[in-house]
């Protein structure tokens, strides 16, 4: 995590479409690395989950550039997370009259991003 004196800038998306283990298993795999490898890391993984990822850590870099004037290229990654969210609960018809639940599950995504100790 990052210190409490260094700046952290946030961003969050909420109810996105995609199940939690799947984003973090991306997410994992970015936490503590700069923007730069982090957007590079993600344009060429094969998951479907690095599209709204992306989306939320370009947000915190702006974040961080616009409210707290940091240079984009010298930032971490010091937090990323995701969090479950609500299932929407749909109905699949079955044989014999009967409904089989399907649940889509949703997912909260954090991002924060600090600026690299040099």
């Amino acid at each position: 995590m990052a210190s409490t004196t260094s700046p952290q800038a946030l961003a969050h998306a909420r109810f996105v479409r995609g199940s939690v283990s799947k984003v973090r298993r991306v997410l994992d795999q970015i936490r503590g690395r700069t923007y730069r490898d982090a957007l590079i890391m993600l344009e060429f993984m094969p998951y479907r989950s690095t599209g709204p990822i992306t989306k939320v850590l370009r947000s915190a870099v702006a974040n961080a550039e616009h409210n707290m004037g940091l240079d984009p290229s010298s930032l971490v990654i010091s937090m990323a997370s995701a969090d479950m969210g609500p299932a929407m609960k749909r109905y699949r018809p079955r044989a014999q009259g009967r409904a089989f639940a399907i649940k889509k599950q949703t997912c909260h995504i954090s991002i924060g991003v600090t600026p690299q100790d040099a």
